[in-house]
């Protein structure tokens, strides 16, 4: 009867975990990039491009990559698979607001299945400079909930946004 209520008390106590755990994540990260705003939105509206600053890209050379449909619009799909820090998964562009927003679905499908939604934004700065703004969010489901508690996906992730984000401005710069 002991072990019933050890069993029940256990479940009782991941089930509070779990209501108070965080249900969303929110990450995301801005440069400042010394090139005018359409420049800087017409690199980045194509998905192809993000294999030349994209972190992950680096981290896995030999990574399989497949496209459908036609870059820069609506419905477009990149598909990856890579070693163990990359996983697999695609992304799909799912809205253009010409000049300002990309917005996409990640779909991860290894290490784990999760869906996301993405977007870089683009807004006019200073002078001839641009802002851009990368980031996703999402839901926690089980039990990646439960590991929020002791684990920040903003850590896990920022660092690797900031590393895309120093590239991508390193690229366009270079480009004048």
């Amino acid at each position: 009867m002991t072990f019933i209520y050890i069993l029940a008390a256990i479940l009782v106590l991941l089930i509070i975990l779990y209501l108070i755990a965080p249900a969303r994540y929110d990450v995301s990260r801005n440069i400042l990039i010394n090139r005018p705003p359409a420049a800087v939105f017409e690199y980045l509206k194509y998905l192809k491009n993000q294999d030349e600053w994209s972190p992950w890209a680096k981290r896995d050379p030999d990574m399989k990559k497949e496209y459908r449909g036609t870059d820069g619009t609506v419905g477009f799909v990149s598909s990856w698979e890579g070693n163990k820090e990359v996983g697999a998964g695609e992304q799909e562009i799912t809205r253009i607001q010409e000049g300002s927003r990309i917005e996409s679905e990640l779909r991860f499908l290894k290490p784990w299945k999760s869906t996301s939604d993405a977007y870089i934004e683009v807004e006019p700065a200073a002078g001839d400079a641009t802002r851009v703004r990368w980031g996703f969010s999402g839901q926690n489901g089980f039990p990646m909930r439960l590991m929020m508690l002791v684990m920040s996906m903003d850590k896990m992730v920022g660092k690797d946004f900031e590393e895309g984000l120093a590239s991508l401005k390193t690229r366009l710069e270079s480009k004048e």
